[in-house]
């Protein structure tokens, strides 16, 4: 095991001794507060929409298919619920939106009594945004409900596994915490159909159960696969002598260790997570994917190749004696800038300006290099006698297929009819037909990589449904053919941004998925197959980081990809510039943060920021960097994960020169000269959590809000915090917030009362600068919210959210919320005028169903109450009556602009008779094909009324704009 495994383990008290992680119940009340904090919130109303994108969609976790219509599946995704088809994949419903969780490890469906969907939640990959669950759900409806079923302390479910003749009885491997030790990991078992629960096999308090297969023979039969698995802030222990395979013939109800010494199966510190899988036709045999975290021995290097280890003890004047090839060869492999070359290097060491161990340090800290030999990596082990003895399948390494992160894979499966036949999930997906001796890829074109579930049909060879970071994919060839199956929106936004086009776009970044662009206008559907375009465009790939959008053109945008690798593109013309600063030789490497902060000027847009242990800034648009700032963290700590490093950056839009940095270790600093001096401000706050969002007021220079987030402690209190004098005073704000991590705040550009907050489960808005906060979840899922923007001139609210993607809600009404209006019995909103569209209510080529326009009419209601809402027209005659229940707060009603016809022919008798004939023309050519008649062009009078109190708005129908001569219309 690695050497800092020790100094992780005790510092786990020392480090964050006041950061406990929050318990199973808490969490629980939090949900139940979630719900009440949106059923009396003033906002519920306001209406969201989807705004995708799809295609590209986000990381599967399990698929479950029925054996005898495997058009019906169920898809589990890491933090986007869990979705239903019935057509093959052509169209989903998400089926688990509103729980305590929507992060699911695993499910299992017994489809042979009722398709009852036992969901565990909680991923069972333990990446940087593995979100953990609240325990075991069960629906007996198909997902229409769901009932909790305990097992909150497990966090993270590997595997459900349901016994195959008693549907009362299942095992499940609880993975357990991820950023913490605790005791309800291992392997349970209920016989009651999930109303109690019985812990069988425990380890310790850091080794759960991962993975577990149940005898298709013999249901007394299990194994199991413990993992001992840490993850910190700064380092992921992902192996140890406690991970093996056990095997129980009673049920479950004891255990034995099957990988001992002597069994073939590797032991020892480098044993990591393991997947199982069992023969159908003979339950004799297993297989086992490792990931082997043992290091490969080093490889002999040529006495001509100039290696990191002669570079660390050679001396200066066998340094200058090499020859210039060896050390440009060591200069390419390594990638160095171009403006290093042997002679310029020379140079430098013979002025004793560097030493030649400075060319190690410049790649890596010293951490790092201890460990420059890679690890075994993935291996595949056989057992034909049921678990006794072991075997490796193959010869030499398995290249290319689990890398360093094994931790994130350990799926295997074997061919329901042919137990020579496996196929192994990692970073691409491969299979075997000789029992895993040689392999061969079967991705190909619309596979993504990173793969995570599979489903195969028992009844049919061929048939595949494979789950990945980039979605689902369907398969009846083996492999040499797949399709897309990725109509929900599922993608993981790690940020957003906005522009200033007609509609603005939308920019996100996307957890393996790159950095896409598209209409806020969007709406899913399946044109684009016919059209050729989908609505979005990817400019960046990678693991899509944060972007920033040069509103001065909308076409100039900062993007990029993991520990801080940025480039400025124009998307009109493709051209591209790395904005990635590097440090020279000398210097230790700059700390980059998975997500590396940059920040665009408010006040100059040709100033960019860009952020690693210290602050960097671009004057031209990052052709040139300055560092202005020094170390702003704690200065990193041993371990695998980059840390100590700047996690948000932000610039006071009132004055310029202000701005905020914070770190990942729980430094805030402010500096008011623009770098020139720096001001540590975040000692009387809570230490060592995670700053996750910082927020400079729109209105007072002075005020700054600041959020702490304790997720990577399983610590999930809401932190938020206010200041009103640049941060030399705090005051904890959200106080009646749920527990829940608080990722984002934003303060309302036009109503500095207003604060939203993005939590893992969710938005809520304050109207009291943080007092009190409602919730905001009108057909909004209790999704994690990554980031949040209120575009400037639409007035929308933009979330980017880790698993369903983007959404869209108008603010405008919330901004208008002030203590005067909310004192109101009732306020009706200005309406937007709306354009004339004389296919209202008809059916495109006469078939199909009607195009409606639908608008919303919004008013303020100070208690719930019949509402009722007339359409006016002539001479105050009522067009349409609209009776309906308006709650306490914001309303919206829903109009499609008809009038009813017996109001018509009234409304023609107050018309003047010498304009009788040509009003009634302009009613009668605006009757449509579905019978109702549509409000012509012309200006109309909207009321509500409740409890006695009436406002009136109105309502104008423009006249559509005309095509410019020439225009051809498509036909």
């Amino acid at each position: 095991m690695r050497y800092f495994l020790l100094i992780s383990f005790l510092t786990w008290s020392s480090f964050a001794q006041n950061i406990l992680p929050t318990s199973g119940k808490e969490r629980l009340s939090g949900f139940q507060k979630r719900q009440e904090m949106q059923k009396y919130s003033l906002v519920r109303q306001v209406p969201f929409r989807s705004i995708g994108p799809t295609i590209m969609s986000g990381r599967v976790t399990d698929i479950d298919a029925s054996p005898d219509d495997p058009t019906h599946f169920y898809v589990a995704y890491a933090s986007g619920g869990l979705w239903k088809t019935v057509n093959n994949g052509i169209s989903f419903v998400p089926v688990f939106d509103y729980e305590a969780s929507m992060s699911i490890g695993d499910i299992a469906v017994d489809w042979k009594h009722g398709e009852t969907i036992w969901a565990g939640t909680g991923e069972n990959n333990s990446s940087r945004s593995s979100y953990s669950g609240t325990g075991i759900y069960k629906s007996t409806d198909s997902g229409q409900s769901w009932i909790f079923c305990g097992l909150e302390e497990s966090h993270h479910i590997g595997r459900i596994v349901i016994h195959p003749g008693d549907p009362q009885t299942l095992w499940v491997a609880a993975t357990g915490h991820l950023y913490s030790p605790n005791h309800e990991r291992g392997i349970y078992k209920t016989t009651d159909g999930g109303l109690s629960w019985k812990q069988v096999l425990f380890i310790d308090d850091k080794t759960g159960a991962i993975d577990l297969v149940v005898d298709p023979n013999d249901p007394n039969i299990l194994y199991a696969s413990m993992w001992h698995r840490e993850r910190y802030s700064w380092d992921m222990v992902e192996s140890g002598a406690t991970s093996g395979i056990y095997k129980s013939t009673d049920g479950g109800e004891t255990w034995n260790c099957l990988t001992v010494e002597g069994s073939g199966f590797p032991t020892g510190e480098g044993i990591g997570r393991i997947g199982l899988d069992i023969s159908r036709v003979n339950s004799q045999t297993l297989y086992a994917i490792l990931d082997n975290q043992l290091r490969r021995p080093k490889e002999p290097q040529a006495d001509h190749i100039l290696t990191k280890e002669t570079l660390r003890t050679i001396s200066k004047d066998d340094f200058l004696k090499l020859n210039n090839d060896q050390i440009n060869q060591f200069l390419d492999d390594y990638s160095f800038p171009d403006y290093y070359h042997a002679d310029t290097i020379k140079d430098l060491v013979k002025a004793d300006q560097i030493v030649p161990s400075a060319l190690v340090d410049f790649l890596e800290d010293a951490n790092v290099q201890l460990f420059d030999t890679p690890v075994i990596g993935m291996e595949i082990y056989r057992s034909d006698d049921a678990g006794k003895t072991w075997r490796r399948t193959h010869e030499g390494y398995l290249e290319d297929t689990y890398y360093s992160f094994g931790y994130y894979f350990g799926q295997i499966r074997v061919a329901p009819d042919n137990s020579e036949k496996i196929y192994v999930l990692g970073v691409p997906i491969i299979t075997s037909d000789d029992g895993g001796k040689t392999f061969h890829y079967i991705g190909g074109d619309n596979v993504h990589v990173d793969h995570h579930a599979l489903w195969i049909n028992p009844h049919r060879q061929g048939h595949l449904i494979l789950g990945n970071d980039g979605g689902v994919n369907i398969s009846y060839d083996d492999g040499l053919h797949w399709f897309k199956a990725n109509t929900p929106p599922v993608g993981q936004v790690y940020a957003i941004a906005v522009d200033m086009e007609k509609p603005y776009n939308v920019y996100a970044g996307f957890q393996d998925n790159g950095v896409w662009w598209g209409p806020s206008s969007y709406k899913a559907g399946y044109g684009w197959y016919a059209e050729g375009t989908y609505p979005y465009k990817e400019v960046y790939s990678g693991d899509g980081m944060q972007v920033a959008v040069d509103t001065r053109d909308n076409q100039t945008i900062y993007v990029g990809y993991q520990f801080g690798y940025y480039s400025r593109i124009n998307k009109k013309t493709f051209e591209q510039l790395p904005v990635k600063p590097t440090h020279r030789l000398g210097e230790r490497p700059y700390r980059h943060n998975w997500q590396t902060p940059i920040y665009l000027s408010r006040h100059n847009q040709d100033i960019f920021y860009i952020g690693s242990n210290r602050l960097h800034r671009s004057l031209d648009q990052g052709k040139t960097f300055e560092v202005i700032s020094p170390d702003l963290t704690k200065g990193g700590r041993s371990g695998d994960v980059p840390y100590g490093t700047l996690t948000v950056i932000r610039e006071s839009p009132v004055k310029f020169g202000i701005i905020y940095t914070g770190s990942d270790d729980g430094y805030i600093h402010i500096t008011k000269d623009g770098g020139y001096t720096w001001t540590r401000i975040s000692d009387n706050l809570p230490q060592d959590l995670w700053v996750s969002s910082i927020e400079a007021s729109y209105k007072d220079t002075g005020t700054v809000y600041a959020v702490l987030n304790g997720y990577r402690y399983d610590n999930f209190e809401a932190h938020i915090y206010m200041s009103r004098n640049f941060g030399k005073k705090w005051e904890r704000i959200g106080l009646d917030l749920p527990a829940e991590p608080v990722n984002v705040i934003r303060e309302d550009p036009f109503n500095s009362n207003i604060l939203y907050v993005g939590t893992d489960h969710g938005i809520y808005v304050s109207l009291d600068r943080g007092k009190t906060f409602m919730g905001m979840f009108k057909n909004f899922p209790s999704v994690a919210v990554h980031d949040l923007i209120i575009h400037p001139r639409d007035r929308e609210l933009v979330m980017g959210t880790h698993g369903r993607s983007i959404f869209a809600a108008p603010v405008d009404h919330v901004e208008k919320l002030t203590n005067d209006l909310l004192e109101k019995p009732l306020h009706f909103f200005p309406m937007r005028s709306v354009d004339f569209n004389k296919n209202w209510g008809k059916a495109p080529d006469g078939w199909g169903q009607p195009e409606e326009t639908k608008i919303q009419i919004g008013f303020y209601a100070k208690q719930t109450a019949p509402v009722i809402l007339r359409i006016k027209g002539e001479g105050d005659v009522v067009l349409k009556t609209i009776v309906d229940t308006c709650v306490a707060g914001l309303n919206y009603v829903e109009y499609n602009l008809s009038a009813d016809s017996m109001a018509i022919e009234k409304h023609l008798k107050n018309v003047d008779k010498k304009l009788k004939s040509s009003e009634r023309k302009k009613w009668e050519i605006n009757r449509s094909a579905n019978g109702e008649f549509y409000l012509p062009v012309g200006t109309y009078t909207l009321e509500v009324g409740t409890s006695g109190v009436k406002e009136k708005q109105t309502l104008t129908i423009k006249s559509p704009k005309r095509k410019s001569r020439g225009s051809v219309e498509k036909r």
